[in-house]
């Protein structure tokens, strides 16, 4: 089988953690490559997402390293299982990867804790914002590739509504909620879907009003996507240029920190219900 030319994100995680655990055993790639009876060429592509792996070969790598992290091992053995494709295949190659990155990382998502300062959080959009956020792109996007954007967008909402819906924690900043993407009508319709979405005992959204002041990670958003193992957790960063993910041990502790100091700041649920209502009743 020929190599991934663009290896998915969650592709590219398995093969990182592999190479975590075959470091930290003090093994060589040649080594893990006798293991398998494998050229040794091919325990770097493993390691870089580039060639698939089987689970039944990831547990023999990881007893060999010496994990002692039962949880960890099944959980990267049943990523490499995987072999259906997700519905956001449907879109590769007419939007860009990163995008269907984030759709594969929410579905798969155990927690999704979201702290925005300017923009509504995607999983809370309506149809009616996300068209009008995506009509302010500078170049303007194509028709297509808009109404391709928004389709994804509002695709990636699903996850809030199957049977077992992810948890789904929003920290949203004033700021963000004054927003009046697409006019007057549109933010109130915006903000009244908040409210009806924040009803449910598995979303909580909070508000960091104006009055709280100067707060770390100002004008920053993120997505601190939890997976049922700590160690395979990830932070995406939205920026002007795309998407980033991270996933070190620190840069993982240190937005956990900054999660928690911004939710300090949020008021409760309650108090932040009342503060949306009394903004919607306002346009």
């Amino acid at each position: 089988m020929p190599p991934r030319s663009t290896p998915t994100a969650r592709q590219q995680r398995l093969g990182n953690e592999l190479r975590k655990l075959r470091e930290q055993s003090g093994m060589s790639a040649q080594q893990a490559a006798a293991l398998l009876g494998v050229d040794r060429t091919r325990i770097p592509h493993i390691e870089s997402g580039r060639f698939g792996i089987s689970a039944e070969r990831v547990r023999t790598l990881a007893f060999n390293y010496g994990c002692p992290d039962t949880g960890l091992v099944d959980l990267l053995a049943a990523t490499a299982q995987e072999r259906d494709r997700g519905w956001w295949e449907e879109h590769r190659g007419l939007l860009p990867p990163g995008l269907l990155d984030i759709a594969e990382l929410e579905f798969h998502a155990s927690e999704l804790h979201t702290a925005v300062t300017t923009h509504i959080p995607g999983l809370l959009q309506t149809e009616e914002h996300a068209r009008a956020v995506f009509d302010t792109a500078d170049p303007p996007l194509p028709g297509p590739d808009l109404r391709a954007r928004v389709a994804l967008r509002l695709r990636r909402q699903e996850i809030l509504d199957r049977d077992r819906p992810t948890l789904y924690e929003a920290v949203i900043h004033e700021a963000a909620l004054r927003m009046q993407f697409g006019g007057p009508k549109v933010a109130r319709a915006q903000l009244e879907y908040i409210l009806a979405r924040s009803e449910r005992d598995t979303v909580t959204v909070r508000v960091i009003p104006f009055t709280a002041g100067g707060f770390p990670g100002a004008g920053q958003s993120f997505t601190y996507v939890a997976a049922p193992v700590p160690q395979l957790d990830t932070v995406q960063l939205d920026s002007s240029h795309g998407s980033t993910l991270l996933d070190a041990d620190m840069q993982l502790r240190r937005y956990r920190g900054l999660l928690e100091r911004l939710r300090g700041l949020a008021l409760p649920e309650p108090e932040s219900r009342a503060f949306i209502h009394a903004l919607a009743q306002d346009l």
